[in-house]
């Protein structure tokens, strides 16, 4: 698969989740921030980027050039998904189902970031695992992946697609 640059790409972001985490030392509690942060730009390219920092706005930043170096193309069909999927990451699972236009976006917090920031307008989903945000996240990116449209079967098959729809 090759890399896409994201420099090429008007990317919005979106921080899913803050979570503050301590290290026990010899001196004391060492606070420091985790920030999950998905970056897209709304026309089938999506990542999603983990940052660790002492201060909010660093560990954001982190976050934001991670998820920069993890850009995915996902399969597009007008404003869905191709397809039904269920994917599992870790112990996150999540469902994506098409629908129809004038539906919007069903998902929940951590899903809709991925959805949104990839570019579909009209999809159905359901969290059936943990709700966990980097695994829900981590989970809809698998599946995202995962899709194959009409035309890339067709072009593995060495078939049109008007033969695949027999």
């Amino acid at each position: 698969m090759a890399k896409i640059n994201p420099d090429s790409l008007d990317l919005k972001e979106r921080v899913v989740s803050i979570n503050p985490v301590a290290k026990t030392t010899k001196g004391g509690r060492t606070r420091s921030f985790r920030a999950l942060v998905v970056v897209g730009d709304e026309n089938g390219h999506v990542g999603a980027g983990l940052g660790k920092a002492y201060e909010v706005s660093e560990a954001i930043k982190k976050g934001v050039d991670d998820a920069k170096k993890n850009l995915v193309s996902v399969p597009m069909v007008g404003t869905t998904v191709p397809h039904e999927v269920t994917a599992k990451s870790g112990a996150g699972c999540v469902m994506l189902k098409p629908a129809g236009p004038g539906t919007g976006v069903i998902a929940g917090g951590a899903v809709r970031a991925v959805l949104e920031l990839a570019g579909y307008r009209d999809i159905l989903t359901k969290s059936l695992g943990s709700n966990n945000p980097m695994s829900m996240v981590n989970a809809t990116l698998v599946g995202l992946q995962s899709m194959r449209t009409a035309e890339q079967v067709a072009r593995t098959r060495g078939k049109s697609v008007e033969e695949l729809a027999r």
